[in-house]
């Protein structure tokens, strides 16, 4: 099968390798496709360490068909379409049993702890499939592993945004703009922040009602102050610059909440004495739970969250490099790689 494959160094090419072997309690998946995230882009480009030493195939957005079942393996069969989490649990740890498999403490992810869906096989744990309603294209519910699922967890969980919550989304890149249409989808009043008038108009798109330019304001958070009275209820930063970090903290109101999604390995410069005497919250963040995969896969089928508009390019495994390319220039919502 063609994959692509991560060497040393951070080269990345197509190859013929073998499909994998799966195990008894493990599924063969044919991919539909595979998301294309700026955390493959980190293995590649900017030196971030994958779990499993190179060579290692990427990948970790997936959806796709169960080609073959292994033999302990019950509840699934043969051209069944299926959803593949981005992270897998172990379901056993203190944080899996507290009901936090997203921090589980031995998850495993695709394309990182083991071969991953930049190809056109890939073996996974029975356990972890999620199935496809016929009514979701299967091509596009790929991006339902991470794009998605990571700002539904923000959004629901962590963020905790409810109906008349005014809400500021920091970034409106294809998590970005995820946390915005979830928020519109709570009924919060949204306003999106981005340096990119083009990333701007998706989000009104999506449902933002305001939206603020940084490039063009003299302070993002007197601004959002401004248009709110005050402050938002909720601030989310998902780029994971510091200084995004520290003006979105200053963009809530008195006794709001700050959640992180972006990640960074940074110090960030925030007065404790504003989080104790007007107490405010700031939380992290970090993937979906399996247990939120059910109700979102339900909302994507009930229209509420729109997929279809999210996949802005196609392509090709082949033209893997073409597709970082067009993210790195802030051209893609978000791209698919059909193997």
């Amino acid at each position: 099968m063609k994959a692509a494959v991560l060497h040393e160094g951070g080269k990345l090419s197509i190859e013929d390798i073998p499909v994998p072997k799966i195990t008894a309690e493990q599924v063969l998946i044919k991919v539909a496709a595979c998301g294309v995230c700026h955390t493959d882009l980190h293995y590649v480009e900017h030196g971030v360490p994958t779990f499993k030493k190179p060579p290692v195939v990427l990948g970790h957005e997936a959806s796709g068909v169960v080609e073959e079942v292994g033999a302990g393996v019950s509840g699934l069969s043969s051209g069944q379409r299926v959803l593949i989490p981005a992270v897998l649990t172990c379901g056993k740890c203190s944080a899996c049993r507290l009901g936090r498999e997203n921090i589980c403490s031995e998850m495993t992810m695709l394309g990182n702890h083991f071969d991953g869906a930049y190809a056109e096989y890939v073996a996974v744990p029975a356990k972890d499939v999620l199935h496809l309603p016929d009514s979701i294209p299967l091509e596009e519910a790929s991006i339902i592993a991470d794009a998605v699922s990571t700002p539904y967890h923000a959004v629901k969980n962590r963020a905790r945004v409810q109906a008349g919550d005014t809400v500021a989304i920091f970034g409106c890149g294809g998590v970005g703009i995820n946390a915005v249409q979830l928020s519109v989808a709570a009924g919060a009043s949204v306003i999106a922040v981005d340096l990119s008038d083009k990333k701007l108009q998706w989000a009104r798109d999506f449902g933002a009602s305001d939206i603020v330019n940084a490039s063009k304001v003299e302070r993002v958070d007197k601004e959002i102050k401004k248009l709110t009275g005050g402050g938002v209820d909720i601030a989310i930063e998902v780029i994971g610059n510091p200084r995004t970090i520290e003006t979105a903290f200053e963009s809530v109101r008195v006794g709001g909440r700050l959640c992180v999604v972006g990640y960074t390995h940074e110090k960030i410069n925030i007065v404790a004495g504003k989080i104790m005497f007007k107490e405010m919250e700031i939380v992290g963040s970090l993937g979906c739970r399996p247990v939120d995969y059910i109700p979102l896969i339900r909302m994507v089928e009930q229209g509420r969250i729109d997929i279809k508009r999210l996949v802005t390019h196609r392509f090709k495994l082949e033209a893997l490099d073409e597709a970082f390319e067009v993210m790195k220039e802030g051209l893609s919502l978000r791209s698919i790689v059909t193997p």
